[in-house]
């Protein structure tokens, strides 16, 4: 992920949260999304599990054997799967910092407020709009 550069002095701090967003709200919303993630994970991760399991009790190799290749593209899929529900948990608990930290809701490169749609679409936004398509590329 690309870097930009941050703004040397940030227009608020952990002393000025944000005070146009219900917080406690937002607090409740990424501890329910936290858990439904964890929830996820614990199933992905069991899945995963049980196709390894499956596959260990069989002596066919996934080159030979007709669905090998499925056995295969499941335990890769699986495990991106898996991957991508780490990162999503990662970053729910990172805004749940930022909330605690008072820093939730400014854009992490320019300092200034997200729009409060962007939160309500994705809560754990780290920039604004621009930034974020800029960090894209």
């Amino acid at each position: 992920m690309a870097q930009l550069p941050r703004r040397s002095s940030p227009d608020h701090t952990a002393d000025e949260p944000r005070t146009d967003l219900d917080l406690e709200s937002v607090a409740e919303r990424l501890r329910e999304e936290r858990d439904e993630a964890r929830a996820r994970l614990t199933t992905m991760t069991r899945d995963l599990e049980a196709v390894f399991a499956a596959s260990t009790d069989s002596n066919a190799d996934d080159e030979h054997d007709p669905e090998g290749q499925t056995i295969a593209y499941e335990r890769s899929q699986l495990a991106a799967l898996i991957q991508a529900a780490q990162d999503h948990l990662g970053a729910i608990e990172a805004a749940m910092l930022r909330l605690q930290q008072g820093s939730y809701g400014f854009c992490e490169v320019c300092h200034e407020p997200i729009p409060s749609a962007r939160l309500d679409a994705r809560p754990t936004a780290r920039t604004c709009v621009r930034h974020a398509a800029l960090l894209r590329g």
